[in-house]
């Protein structure tokens, strides 16, 4: 009991003389284990909401759109078909409120919840009987349009004919995606009601849902559903394209995190090696010491390994706290299933082996101290470092010469002190390339599929009106009409976004990566994620399916695509059926340089008397924003692991060079020769590690965008480099600092008096 007692007492003082570097080292691995927890809470599938929504809903696995009612009991029979939603008929209506004009699909429902695909309600109330203008509102689509409970708006059939509706409820679904990543709008009334206000079945859809025995058979059971109800399929949707509209922004920060959560704990790992190594060293004597008075070696481990590692576990104890925070923060709102304990104990147990291990080898040094008190171990001598000799022969200043010698006389903890600023200084340079990258989808819109910045659509006037409309304002430099409809793949499993704007003579400005724009009729462009689902490249023919009429394009081209994790096909409007292409739903207008969007707005709503119906094309770079708070944040823990490296070195040069101090003031050196002697030996390793950081994070971050971009479904092309006024500032600044850490010490060696330097 007196041995740990003593022991105790050691730990505490020695902790209490660094108090800095122990911070440091536990805000380090706090910062790191945050990231790796928040980074598993947005990959971990719980973690998207679609889970938690299709668990409480009891989601259905695979929804088919057809023209009509379709075989129920059939669909039923299918192997691996569990229960069957509906049939539901579906209309599509325009909802008008405050003067803004939305789309949406009304879904007629009875008073009595289903039992499969059942909508959430999360304010007010589901449907009862005599709701004949009640609406329930799926809760994304309410919140983007200022919709509550009790709201009333006044929707438009496709007949012409106006119907109030009051809001009665908010709901969640797992039967699609959130608005407006996910268009257009869905709304739930009674089926009488949606009798009431679209009473043609030719201009409705019957929407069924089968929820399957197990998931993953989706496929098989999506054939049979084909085989059996043959062209009666309009399009067709999966879980798993849900799943994936809900969760890409989720999924992008979670890379971002991990990327940097595990490069940060190589770099963790290393200045707490660094740091455990060079108490070791400093403390010689007291090792010494307690080995004389009765500690055996592994007494001595036992006390450097709690005494270093009790850090690491501090810091992973406020790690996982701050994670579950901080996932808690990035998911806010959002319906989410909690992280199961696995990656977490994983994680945890993971960050402790880590330290444990970087204590271990310089613990197991600091057993092996001889029982014999002895003064501090001097670094080698006799040798110059190829960069001394530089000095050297280029004549440099005598204390700049020294300075550079002594960077190198222990190389092992030089260049792991190079390794260790380097990494943090790579990751930041990847950080800087995601916020440029991000910059240059909000500043150049059309590199990324988004030169139109404002689209136009009215059920009022005539197609040719519209047109006419928008190229008189001075601010329009081009109007390009254009109609989105779905289209089955050629397997006909499930449906895609087919995307025709412009014509193909004019085509609409798309950012084309690979190949070319299409230039004749039945030519087209696709997205990365496209591509990658239909297994086709450029230069291939595809047959696709729109509403029943098959559709065989020439894909000539691949272009930078943002949305529907790039499952687009985009093509000219003259390549379309004329029942699909006439009348176009929408105008694309491209804004002149300087037009100011807001303003283009009002000037057409004021031209058209509000019969008009213009929106702002939301650039998807917007959904990011957080990633530059994600990175900011990323940013100062990768330099809190390059300070608790850069004071290692720091300590461990005055260490080593407490006698040379004594013997350089007899010789004459002045305290400003003094201080730039221990500034170089410590600042230049800081220096190559930055530069070297630098060197390597450039083309890294280019890089893993572009990864990120192919496997997104988005396309390479979208990386971007931090730019050389932004990368020549990081240097700076990381070089600056690293100079004025090891300037306040030396400073203070080098005005301390002989005898005290000496000692």
């Amino acid at each position: 009991m007196s041995t740990l007692r003593a022991s105790a007492r050691w730990v505490r003082a020695d902790l209490r003389a660094r108090r800095g570097q122990a911070l440091l080292t536990v805000l380090a691995v706090a910062g790191i284990v945050t990231a790796l927890i928040t980074a598993a809470t947005l990959l971990e599938d719980g973690t998207n909401p679609w889970r938690g929504l299709f668990t409480e809903s009891r989601g259905a696995h695979v929804w088919i759109h057809t023209r009509d009612a379709p075989q129920v009991a059939a669909l039923a029979r299918l192997r691996g078909v569990a229960r069957v939603a509906g049939p539901y008929r579906a209309a599509p209506v325009m909802l008008t409120r405050d003067g803004r004009r939305t789309p949406v699909t009304l879904r007629g429902m009875e008073a009595r919840p289903p039992d499969v695909a059942v909508p959430l309600v999360r304010a007010g109330r589901w449907l009862r009987q005599g709701d004949d203008d009640g609406v329930v509102i799926e809760r994304s689509f309410a919140e983007a349009l200022g919709l509550r409970v009790g709201s009333s708006f006044t929707v438009t059939a496709l007949n012409g004919a106006l119907h109030p509706l009051t809001v009665v409820g908010l709901a969640d679904t797992a039967d699609q995606g959130f608005y407006p990543e996910t268009t257009p709008g869905l709304a739930w009334t009674l089926t009488s009601t949606l009798v009431r206000i679209e009473p043609a079945p030719g201009r409705s859809e019957m929407v069924t849902g089968l929820r399957l025995t197990d998931g993953e058979d989706t496929l098989p059971v999506v054939h049979s559903a084909v085989t059996l109800l043959g062209g009666q399929i309009q399009r067709m949707s999966t879980w798993r394209e849900v799943r994936a509209s809900m969760e890409l922004d989720n999924r992008l920060l979670g890379l971002l995190l991990a990327l940097f959560g595990g490069v940060g704990m190589v770099a963790a790992a290393l200045a707490i090696a660094n740091a455990a190594g060079g108490r070791v060293l400093g403390q010689v004597r007291d090792l010494a010491t307690l080995k004389s008075l009765g500690y055996t070696r592994g007494q001595i481990f036992c006390l450097l390994m709690a005494e270093h590692g009790a850090l690491g576990m501090i810091g992973i104890a406020a790690g996982v706290v701050c994670g579950q925070l901080a996932s808690s923060f990035a998911l806010r709102g959002v319906p989410i299933l909690p992280l199961s304990p696995v990656p977490l104990m994983a994680i945890t147990a993971g960050t402790a082996v880590v330290v444990l291990v970087a204590v271990a080898l310089p613990a197991w040094r600091g057993g092996r101290t001889a029982p014999i008190p002895a003064a501090p171990a001097a670094p080698l001598r006799g040798h110059l470092s190829h960069l001394a000799r530089l000095a050297l022969l280029v004549r440099l200043p005598a204390a700049l010469v020294l300075g550079t010698r002594d960077a190198f006389t222990r190389r092992v903890p030089a260049f792991l002190s190079i390794f260790g600023v380097a990494l943090p200084m790579m990751m930041i340079v990847v950080g800087l390339g995601c916020w440029a990258t991000l910059d240059d989808f909000l500043r150049h819109p059309e590199r990324v599929g988004q030169a139109a910045a404002l689209t136009v659509r009215s059920d009022r006037l005539p197609a040719e009106d519209v047109a006419r409309v928008s190229r008189a304002d001075p601010g329009v430099a081009a109007v390009y009409p254009g109609s989105e409809v779905s289209a089955l793949e050629p397997e006909q499993t499930r449906s895609v976004l087919v995307r025709a704007v412009g014509t193909s003579t004019d085509p609409y400005p798309f950012s084309v990566a690979e190949g070319r724009m299409f230039a004749a009729r039945g030519e087209a462009v696709a997205g990365q994620g496209l591509l990658d689902l239909m297994g086709v490249r450029i230069g291939d023919r595809v047959r696709m399916t729109v509403g029943g009429t098959p559709l065989i394009v020439h894909i000539v081209g691949r272009v930078i695509e943002p949305e529907q994790d790039g499952e687009v096909l985009s093509l000219g409007l003259d390549s379309l059926a004329a029942k699909d292409a006439v009348p176009p739903q929408f105008h694309s207008l491209v804004l002149k340089d300087g037009a100011d969007p807001a303003t283009v707005r009002a000037r057409l709503l004021a031209a058209s008397g509000e019969a008009l119906e213009v929106r702002r094309v939301v650039n998807p770079a917007e959904r990011l924003s957080v990633i530059r708070g994600i990175i900011v944040a990323l940013v100062a823990v990768l330099s809190l692991l390059g300070l608790a490296n850069l004071l290692t070195a720091s300590a461990l040069g005055l260490r080593d060079h407490a006698l040379d101090l004594a013997v350089l003031k007899a010789l004459g050196l002045t305290p400003r020769q003094v201080t730039l002697i221990l500034v170089t030996g410590t600042g230049l390793p800081a220096a190559l590690g930055v530069l070297g950081g630098a060197l390597a994070g450039a083309p890294l971050a280019a890089g893993l965008i572009e990864l990120q971009g192919r496997t997104s479904g988005i396309g390479a092309g979208i990386g971007r480099a931090p730019s050389a006024l932004a990368l020549t500032a990081a240097v700076l600044v990381a070089v600056s600092v690293a100079l004025l850490v090891a300037l306040i010490p030396a400073r203070r060696a080098a005005r301390a008096r002989i005898h005290l330097a000496a000692r």
